[in-house]
């Protein structure tokens, strides 16, 4: 099985690099947590033309189809920059939808694929009562049980570790579908929002270790820079090693989630194929997050120094969709 990129792929993610780069999402990501939506919906809707949203649209409803490895590639790079906003929520209901069919699909996926529609959803049995980003959202899904509504308002903004990521309870609702055809599309969406977590993990982590890097490179002690300790440079490398050990992991759930599934003929389905992903890259992101606490000493505690963004949401998304224990046991079940 081949988990490398290809060329194609590795040039869509140098073009969201560099989008993204010269965007400013810093400035964005605290608008966005203080309740001002305008600068990360901009860079929302230069997502959309990018075609990021449509990676999870068929082709009939105005997509490009389901493509996730293209889309575990983008969600690297919207991890790398720390983009905000209800983004693997709305891919998940992208997928959810798509899965169900029908007029709601019809109505709805188009506008997914365009960026004119940010979406959330909800997972009540099981997952959280909670729905991210609700107050910015277009639409907050919400799956109870056998039954798909779609929420009329959502219910005050709660505390979270990352105040870039607003969660609130979904209120009310009109019933869009129900039966056990939404148990089992429910299933695909959490799938597929797990595997975009671990993707996203996986370049906050990456951002995490860049930043850090730098930063030792520079900071001196005794005279020479703190990058030059032998503690500081096993710490370091242990967090790379564990960056790259979980990259493969995501690469392999992504194939497992693609039309033909290969990771079921190897008897290692997608479901522990995305489990064994987010595990990994969320694990891996947490450590870069706590060496580059550690390492940039003092300075590492403040809200100010914009490396606190992405340390709050490796913790964030270490428990988004799948807390560690939760993927563990999923890939040790038979």
């Amino acid at each position: 099985m081949r988990f490398l990129l290809d060329d194609e792929q590795r040039e869509f993610a140098r073009s969201l690099d560099k989008m993204l780069g010269g965007a400013e999402p810093t400035a964005a990501i605290r608008a966005w947590a203080a309740g001002d939506t305008g600068p990360g919906r901009a860079l929302w809707a230069r997502l959309a033309e990018a075609g990021v949203f449509a990676l999870a649209v068929p082709e009939e409803h105005e997509g490009l189809g389901l493509l996730p490895v293209e889309l575990a590639v983008s969600f690297g790079e919207l991890g790398r920059h720390a983009v905000p906003g209800p983004l693997v929520e709305t891919v998940a209901a992208a997928a959810l939808l798509a899965r169900l069919g029908g007029p709601v699909a019809a109505a709805r996926l188009p506008g997914i694929a365009s960026g004119r529609t940010a979406a959330s959803l909800c997972l009540l049995s099981p997952g959280s009562p909670y729905a991210l980003d609700g107050d910015a959202a277009d639409a907050v899904f919400v799956v109870d049980g056998d039954t798909l509504r779609l929420a009329e308002s959502t219910g005050p903004v709660q505390p979270s570790s990352d105040p870039a990521r607003r969660l609130s309870r979904p209120v009310g609702g009109t019933v869009l579908r129900q039966g056990p055809e939404v148990v089992a599309a429910a299933a695909h969406a959490a799938e597929v929002a797990a595997l975009a977590v671990a993707a996203q993990a996986l370049g906050v982590g990456r951002a995490l270790l860049a930043q850090t890097v730098e930063y030792v490179g520079g900071r001196k002690q005794f005279g020479v820079a703190i990058g030059s300790f032998q503690a500081v440079k096993h710490r370091l490398a242990d967090t790379l090693i564990a960056l790259e050990f979980a990259e493969p992991l995501v690469h392999a759930a992504a194939l497992a989630l693609a039309p033909g599934d290969p990771g079921s003929r190897s008897g290692f389905g997608s479901g522990r194929a995305v489990a064994a992903a987010k595990v990994a890259a969320c694990e891996a992101a947490y450590a870069a997050a706590r060496s580059a606490l550690q390492l940039h000493g003092a300075l590492g505690y403040t809200e100010e120094l914009d490396l606190s963004l992405w340390i709050r949401k490796a913790r964030a998304l270490r428990t988004a969709w799948g807390t560690p224990a939760e993927c563990r046991a999923r890939v040790l079940a038979r």
